[in-house]
């Protein structure tokens, strides 16, 4: 799998070489999780949530009234319910963050390339036996949904959305966007989030009631710089989406640990806030590997399960949907 979507640039370098032996291993832990998450894979009577019929039966006291059939219980007098054939297939929502943000990078690559990078990886994985790709991207104007498809049409639908270039002012928040999810993401499934996590600080009860029904993974992408400041002499700093620019003196060492500490102290409540909702977090710089880290972190993870070791079990299974 080639993870290039266009022609590359120096401005729009891309996610970077992928060796086919990562994105194996990357294809095995995320298989192993999320097979999980698919209703009915080991019911022996093969029945649950789905849209085939597998029988009509009388209703017994505890049967969900939706399921009455209206017809049958009109016609024998007495109430019957609809049984459905186990749903096998998943679905994977993709939440992408296309802001105005995600432009920059002053490492590797920008952040938005690493984005585009776990978005193809995840979305690769997340297309195969059948399951199904769901992209809502956010930040460049109105959201836009892509509902899930199959295979070779969920990848296409994610490759349009990835070529959306970020726009000046955000028009829609992470906040906004996670109940947007929450609506059109129904059925239990697995939600990866791929965002920088800046901007209004409206996601965290949104996120929580994803975390309720679904397995979600937070994928924060950071930049060094980001981080802390190099002495460069006098900057203008400007913020991407609201256009605000500082005039910061970085040759003064104050100012640079100020600005460390203040940023230190940003990612420190993204990381509180996201623990607190149960999601799986994890993050990715701009610079170095961003491939190993992610497969890594799914395969820690995994192994952490076959151990019994609680603390990294629990960890582990805030990508499993509650039961």
């Amino acid at each position: 799998m080639r993870l290039v979507t266009e022609d590359r640039t120096p401005a729009r370098p891309g996610p970077g070489p992928v060796p086919q032996a990562v994105l194996r291993s990357l294809d095995i832990a995320v298989m192993k999780r999320i097979e999980s998450l698919i209703p009915g894979e080991h019911l022996t009577p093969q029945t649950g949530q789905g849209t085939e019929l597998a029988m009509i039966r009388p209703y017994h006291p505890g049967d969900d009234v939706r399921h009455i059939d209206w017809n049958a219980t009109a016609r024998l007098q007495e109430p019957y319910v609809r049984v459905h054939v186990g749903e096998r297939a998943l679905t994977t929502w993709l939440v992408l963050d296309v802001s105005a943000s995600m432009q920059f990078g002053t490492a590797d690559r920008r952040k938005a390339d690493v984005a585009e990078g776990v978005a193809l990886a995840v979305g690769h994985v997340a297309t195969r036996r059948g399951n199904r790709l769901g992209v809502l991207g956010f930040g460049a104007g109105d959201t836009r949904i892509i509902r899930p498809r199959q295979g070779r049409y969920g990848l296409l639908g994610l490759l349009a959305e990835l070529r959306r270039e970020g726009g000046a002012q955000v028009d829609v928040s992470l906040g906004k966007a996670l109940k947007g999810a929450s609506a059109i993401g129904r059925q239990r499934g697995l939600v990866v989030i791929v965002s920088d996590f800046r901007g209004p600080r409206d996601w965290e009860p949104p996120l929580q009631q994803l975390r309720a029904r679904h397995g979600v993974l937070c994928v924060e992408i950071v930049d060094p710089r980001e981080q802390e400041l190099v002495p460069a002499g006098d900057l203008w700093l400007i913020d991407p989406e609201s256009g605000r620019q500082v005039h910061v003196d970085t040759r003064r060492k104050k100012v640079r640990q100020r600005f460390a500490q203040a940023a230190a102290a940003e990612r420190d409540d993204v990381r509180a806030a996201i623990r607190r909702t149960g999601a799986d977090h994890l993050v990715l710089s701009t610079a170095g590997d961003w491939l190993q880290v992610l497969a890594g972190h799914l395969r820690r993870n995994e192994a952490a399960l076959r151990a019994g070791n609680p603390g990294r079990a629990a960890v582990a299974n805030r990508m499993g949907a509650r039961k």
